[in-house]
């Protein structure tokens, strides 16, 4: 029987098996023969870079912790503006800067790390929505017809902070979604996928029902598209069992655009339980979930399309599901910039615990 994680383990590996995911599929996208993947695989020892879907969600932790921390110090703040200075001090290390009339925003410690720092093929969209200056909002939103997965690839820490109702949880990530994506399918998606973690981790929901009441969240927010996508994914899932090596079937996109991506997911984590095609299984892998979550990462990034993003969505759904220790250290020893990923999940533990760390 699998132990149930504790809370601050579901933090630590809904970030870690992000990071992982993103690594891995990123690596996919850049090669241009399973020769290739392996090839880097191989030659990783700690440097297989992750891509801008991890970078943007160490940025919405850090938005989230500084609301919090100024929070902890009896001040209230705007979170919006707290995420939209996260995201616009993640603009400048990308070499890009904004309209003038944006505000500088002052540094913060995550600021510093150089694996942060690379540019990694970023999303035109989240790019441009912050170079304009203009703090977008869901009422006066940028790029309105933008529909791609940037702003859902970002959203799972929104779903880790506990203590508050799920129409916060949805009002926060619509918010932040507003701020580079300007269509409602952006913003559904993203907040369907937060309020996804958000059962997994805070009110511990088995993952079928939590897929469930998500499909029925989209479609209380008018977002038939998503509502069909989330319940192809889920019948596609049952219909029977498939191989790691048969890839994503062909009904559910490529997953750029972000209804595609988080049907990709969910599909995923369903069609890859323990007893499926999972290649090679290792002694270590007799862990809590390990075994799931080994065929789950084989099936996000080796079905082309947006592997990126595909891996990302379901190493934070299984990171949080299964928690840090279902996944072998062998694993995460892949994949560059763990210390500052481990970094921004213990701010955030601490700050949503109460810690006054603001000087």
């Amino acid at each position: 029987m699998a132990i149930e994680p504790t809370y601050p383990d579901q933090v630590m590996g809904c970030l870690l098996g992000g990071a992982l995911g993103n690594a891995l599929g990123y690596a996919q996208q850049q090669a241009t023969t399973p020769e290739d993947t392996l090839a880097m695989l191989r030659r990783a020892a700690g440097g297989l870079p992750f891509a801008e879907d991890t970078q943007l969600t160490l940025y919405t932790v850090d938005g989230l912790v500084d609301a919090l921390e100024w929070a902890n110090d009896g001040v209230a703040a705007d979170e919006t503006a707290c995420l939209w200075l996260a995201y616009l001090r993640w603009l400048a290390t990308q070499g890009e800067v904004p309209a003038p009339i944006a505000p500088s925003p002052p540094p913060r410690p995550i600021d510093g790390h150089a694996v942060l720092r690379a540019r990694r093929n970023p999303g035109s969209t989240s790019i441009t929505g912050l170079l304009t200056g203009d703090m977008g909002t869901r009422h006066r939103p940028v790029n309105r017809s933008a529909q791609d997965a940037g702003a859902l690839s970002r959203s799972a820490p929104f779903g880790l902070v506990p203590r508050i109702p799920l129409s916060m949880v949805d009002r926060l990530t619509r918010d932040a979604a507003a701020l580079t994506h300007g269509h409602s399918a952006a913003k559904t998606a993203a907040a369907v996928f937060a309020s996804l973690i958000h059962r997994l981790a805070v009110e511990a929901m088995p993952f079928d029902e939590a897929v469930r009441k998500a499909a029925e969240q989209a479609g209380a927010a008018d977002d038939d598209g998503l509502a069909a996508a989330l319940n192809r994914a889920v019948a596609l899932a049952a219909a029977g069992n498939t191989p790691a090596s048969a890839g994503l079937p062909a009904e559910l996109g490529s997953g750029w655009t972000a209804d595609e991506a988080l049907a990709r997911a969910i599909y995923t984590v369903l069609a890859a339980v323990p007893g499926r095609d999972a290649g090679n299984v290792a002694e270590e892998l007799s862990r809590s979930g390990a075994e799931h979550i080994l065929a789950a990462v084989q099936l996000a990034v080796g079905s082309g399309g947006n592997t990126a993003t595909t891996g990302s969505l379901v190493g934070n759904l299984m990171g949080t599901r299964y928690g840090i220790e279902a996944f072998p250290d062998a694993w995460l020893d892949l994949v560059e910039g763990t210390g500052v990923v481990r970094e921004m999940a213990s701010a955030l533990i601490g700050a949503v615990a109460g810690e006054k760390s603001r000087l």
